[in-house]
Formats: C-alpha cells, structure tokens, sequence
C-alpha cells in the first residue's frame, strides 16, 4: 500500500529564476523568504517603501541587493520574477510595470477586493505575454494537498461531504490596511478555504453565506461567516469561521466524508499563529481496511513550508511554458466564489458564481 501521500511542492528542474520581491513586511519575514530559502530559490533583492524594514529584512535573510525603488528592481535583467506582496489596491499599478518590463508575476492574494480590477491585472498579464499566479498557498497546505491525493486516487469514494470548522482569535490590528477594507473574513482570510475547497471539489453550483461582526470590535467587517457551497443533489460543502474565540479551546478542521472513506485534518498553524505546529490527517478506506485508521503528524508547516508551493509552480509553469495552477484565469473563479458569498450576504439567497462578472 502506497502512503506517500504526494503533499510536498513539485519543483521544475529549473529553480534558479531571479526573484525580486516588492514589500518587507510580515508575510515576507514570515513566510516567503523563510520558503525561498528552504527552497534554495534565488532571490536578487527587495524592495519597500521604508528603506529601514527593507534593510532589515535583506539582513535578516542574507538578500544580496535592496533596490531604493520599484523601477530599478524591474531595470534590473537578473530579476525574471517579480513577487508582489504588498495590499491589494496597490497590485495594479504594480502589474502595470512589471508586465511592461516583461516580468513574470507571482500576485497576492486576493488578486484585487475589486473583481473589474482583477480582471483587469488578468488581462494585462494576458496581453503582455507573461505569466501570472497568485499566492494562493493553502493548496499547498500539507492536510489539504494530501487529502487531494486521497480523493484522486479514489480511496474515500465518491465525496459526500466537506467541512472546514475554523474557530480562533484573529488580532486583526496587526493588519491596519485590512480594516479599511470594509469586507474582512470573506476576502482576506477564508478565500483561502474558498480556494481549497475548489482545488478539491472544483466549482459549485450556488454558495449561500451570513457573515457578522462583533459588538464593540475594531474591526466592521464580517469577523464570523458561514458558507454553504451547493455542488450537486449528493454532495455540498461547508465553511464555517469565527475569529472571536477568546477561549483556549481553538480549532482548525478540515473533514471529507467519502462514499468509501473519510478523511479528518487539522490546519496547525492557526492553532498558534504564527508560529502554529504542523498540521495532522487521519484517514480511512474501505478499499484497503475500514476498520485501520492511518494517521499522518507532517514534518512540514502551511507557514512556511506551504510558500514553496506558489513560486516552485510559476518557476515550472515558464520553463515548460503552460499555465501555472494558480493562473490569473483560476483565480478570478476564486473571486468569483467570494464575491457570490458577500452578494448572498446582502440578499439573502443562494448566489452562482457566474452571476459575478
């Protein structure tokens, strides 16, 4: 019985693209140089509008160059992709330079909080030749990647049910720009469960949300939301999320009930975030023994190890020249997803994807 579950990134043989990165915050420290340099990745330089927290990081991280500016990080030739990591109302203008220096593009997510201008970057990437994914790392999250090769090699059946429960404290002052948003959990925190769940169930039919917030929160967007993802007479999905749990009794899971099998995970890194623990997946299959259960604790973290994922997928996706996972075109569905979910907010209905547009 084969239980290389295939979770780890497939890399291309080519992995030494330049990469030049535009933002030094966070997510950067956190994650993407901490990634890259698991991943022996070649990162040029950064670049960031505060020329302390980007001097900082390139030392931090051992960054051979800090460009004073956007433009001279795209004059530079060593730099093949740009990877943005900066707010989204700020990536248009920010693909507009970059495409226009022939730059391949690894965009953050969400690709813009405005579908038009999401099609627009699309667009733009599209038009100019180069090619365009967005960080949409949680398929790449160990629970998640290895759930899809249980359910591609066909070991839990026929889906009859999927069920991500999320229920945490999320200090959303650490994300000033998130709360001018207006629009929270949907946009920049469960599009990455909207994302997963169509990596592994494809696109529904309808989504059905209700989102609130919490009385006297700094945040007035929606910090709790429920969303039923409609596919079929046999099969529909569920995401559940609450960022107002003040207890200690957290949780993160994600759970699949097949026609022939079920898997049970937990996302470890929202149990102690930042930092988190590696994430867990207990499965069973009646095509091998119903009564074993096989549990799995990875070594690997979706913070960082999951970042690999993204940029490793757009450095294949140019040597072989063919569209990345993630491409701008997938993504939009993804938006699609959760704009349909605020749409359903307001009216009270079932909305389809392809309303959105």
């Amino acid at each position: 019985m084969n239980l290389d579950l295939e979770y780890r990134p497939v890399l291309g043989t080519k992995t030494d693209y330049g990469i030049g990165i535009i933002g030094a915050g966070g997510i950067v420290n956190a994650a993407h140089l901490p990634a890259y340099r698991k991943a022996g990745f070649n990162v040029v330089g950064l670049t960031d509008k505060d020329v302390d927290k980007a001097n900082r990081t390139a030392r931090d991280f051992e960054v051979p160059r800090v460009f004073p500016d956007v433009d001279s990080l795209l004059a530079d030739p060593a730099v093949d992709i740009v990877d943005i990591a900066v707010p989204p109302w700020h990536q248009k203008e920010l693909v507009l330079k970059a495409t226009a220096a022939g730059k391949h593009l690894l965009c953050q997510k969400p690709l813009s909080n405005v579908y038009a201008e999401a099609v627009e970057i699309v667009e733009i990437a599209e038009d100019r030749g180069v090619k365009l994914a967005v960080n949409q790392q949680m398929r790449w999250d160990q629970a998640v990647r290895a759930s899809r090769t249980l359910l591609n090699r066909g070991l839990l059946g026929e889906p009859a049910s999927a069920v991500i429960d999320v229920s945490i404290l999320t200090e959303w002052r650490a994300w000033p720009w998130v709360l001018e948003a207006g629009g929270l959990d949907l946009m920049f925190h469960s599009i990455h469960y909207f994302d997963s769940m169509r990596s592994l169930f494809g696109d529904p039919e309808r989504v059905w949300s209700t989102g609130a917030s919490y009385p006297g929160h700094v945040a007035t967007g929606e910090t709790r939301s429920i969303t039923v993802f409609e596919y079929s007479d046999t099969f529909s999905a569920l995401v559940s999320v609450n960022h107002n749990n003040w207890t200690e009794e957290n949780f993160a899971t994600l759970r699949i009930d097949g026609t022939e099998g079920y898997a049970a995970g937990t996302f470890g890194l929202l149990y102690d975030y930042p930092h988190g623990r590696p994430d867990t997946l207990a499965w069973s299959s009646r095509k091998i023994d119903a009564s074993n259960t096989i549990n799995h604790r990875f070594e690997e973290r979706w913070i960082p190890d999951s970042f690999i994922g993204p940029m490793g997928e757009l450095m294949a996706s140019i040597e072989q020249d063919r569209l990345p996972e993630t491409n701008g075109r997938d993504n939009l569905k993804t938006l699609q997803l959760v704009n349909a979910g605020y749409r359903s907010m307001v009216e009270h209905r079932a909305v389809a994807p392809g309303e959105i547009g």
